[in-house]
């Protein structure tokens, strides 16, 4: 696929959002497997600390996370595929701060190679992905309500 000259061939995709829940429990929502199961994956298989490769696994299909990062209250990070063949691995970084009486959250993704065979599929993945979790995210923490598709 031919893109215009000056196109940037690299994209990382980058959201922020305001939670009123604190710090402290932000980041357990993505680094104690048991909460983050109640808003992101069906399950969680192995531990969700530094170093470990953990499964998270919804009826459809099953992705792997490389967590890099667990530090409470302020970061996580940790590396995924896009693509099936798991040539296309890309760094999640979720940085957590207050925010008055609640949270900034910001999430990072990336970056993707949008002249590599799967990029641009890839990049469009991670956004619809990363919207729609960090709308279920503030629904369970926010409001208690679990908002994840129901097959």
């Amino acid at each position: 696929m031919l893109l215009p000259a000056g196109t940037e061939f690299r994209r990382t995709v980058r959201m922020a959002r305001r939670l009123n829940a604190p710090p402290e429990r932000v980041s357990r929502a993505w680094s104690d497997p048991e909460e983050l199961a109640r808003w992101l994956p069906e399950r969680v298989e192995g531990a969700l600390a530094e170093d470990a490769r953990t499964v998270l696994v919804w009826r459809d299909r099953r992705v792997w996370w490389e967590v890099i990062e667990a530090t409470a209250g302020r970061a996580f990070a940790f590396r995924r595929p896009w693509l099936p063949d798991e040539s296309l691995v890309t760094t999640v970084r979720v940085t957590i701060g207050p925010s008055g009486y609640g949270t900034r959250l910001r999430l990072e993704d990336g970056p993707f190679p949008l002249d590599q065979p799967g990029g641009i599929d890839a990049w469009a993945e991670s956004l619809k992905t990363w919207s729609e979790a960090l709308a279920m995210l503030p629904a369970y923490l926010d409001f208690s309500v679990d908002i994840r598709p129901r097959s």
